[in-house]
């Protein structure tokens, strides 16, 4: 079991948010490890806790800012249960010589099953219909399928290209938008994607997923102006970052009929205030929950004790990332 300890001990980890397991409990029996999973939400507590640790260990809601690393001089790494990377200042830490560890990829299967479960349900009507039988109706009005026709990609990292094989799968044509990767990139070829211009991804997809971080370059990318270009009768699905989506001008396309319906399962303000998008049948809702299954956790969690466990041994960190993020999916 970790150590409780005194706020001025130092301690060689601390994990301040609700990340725990097997794997940590056996960084506990080789390291000193405390573990306060709301020590994030008291400023003084967590600036205690990080400033007397070697390791700190968050999920998403920890700030870790260029002040709070400068308070942490004995600070050798920040692991972060999750790959989006929007709360660490990450050329802060570079320039304190602090690594930073995202496992990119451990959740990736997990995200882009949500997103084709999202897909698929929007298709075939299933929280509507749902609704409906518990009420006693019986709707057999007919659905629509996936099959044969083509998803579009905002982004091609790992949770796009997991996505492009499962709709791959169902016999769909994949594109993706993506200006930082390589058209020769042979991970492309592999999951079957195109890349392609953002204006040919939204004009040809039948679904367009969205896996993008959310950056100053992606604020807002999803506004009136792409959503009027967007196929008529589309889905569209965001299992990236909420502050990607211009939540007004979404509630207009799918109000006026443009989207036939959306996906999702991140939000501008989390968690968000009842409005518009909640008042939409054609609109399916979840709670950031797309990478977290317990797969996916179990992953996650073993490679962040291993890599806090390295870097406290002097070692490299396998999943260290540098100043600039990908695509961020939890």
């Amino acid at each position: 079991m970790p150590l409780t300890t005194d706020p001025a001990t130092s301690v060689d980890v601390a994990v301040v948010e609700d990340v725990w397991g097997k794997p940590f409990e056996d960084l506990a029996q080789r390291h000193t490890v405390v573990h306060e999973p709301t020590a994030w939400a008291d400023p003084e507590r967590l600036v205690a806790l990080a400033r007397g640790a070697r390791a700190l260990v968050v999920r998403n809601r920890t700030q870790v800012t260029g002040e709070l690393l400068a308070q942490c001089p004995q600070l050798r790494v920040v692991a972060r249960a999750g790959v989006g990377l929007d709360n660490i200042d990450l050329a802060a830490a570079e320039q304190a010589g602090v690594t930073v560890v995202s496992p990119r990829g451990a959740n990736s299967q997990s995200v882009a099953e949500l997103a084709l479960a999202m897909a698929l349900a929007l298709a075939r009507r299933v929280a509507v219909l749902d609704a409906d039988c518990r009420q006693g109706g019986w709707d057999r009005t007919p659905g629509r399928e996936l099959a044969g026709g083509v998803w579009g990609l905002l982004g091609a990292g790992a949770t796009s290209l997991a996505t492009a094989r499962l709709a791959r799968a169902l016999d769909m044509t994949v594109v993706a938008y993506d200006p930082y990767r390589p058209a020769t990139d042979p991970e492309l070829a592999a999951a079957g994607v195109q890349l392609a211009p953002l204006q040919t991804v939204v004009t040809q997809a039948d679904v367009l997923s969205c896996h993008l971080p959310g950056t100053p370059e992606t604020h807002r990318l999803v506004n009136a102006e792409l959503l009027a270009q967007v196929r008529s009768g589309a889905f569209f699905v965001n299992v990236g970052r909420g502050d990607v989506v211009d939540e007004d001008a979404l509630a207009d396309a799918l109000e006026s009929g443009r989207l036939a319906g959306a996906g999702l399962d991140v939000r501008t303000d989390e968690p968000p205030k009842a409005g518009r998008l909640e008042r939409l049948p054609n609109v399916v809702l979840t709670p950031h929950i797309a990478g977290l299954t317990a797969a996916s956790q179990e992953r996650i969690m073993r490679a962040l004790a291993d890599d806090v466990g390295a870097v406290l041994a002097g070692e490299p960190a396998r999943n260290a990332v540098g100043p600039v993020s990908g695509e961020a999916v939890a």
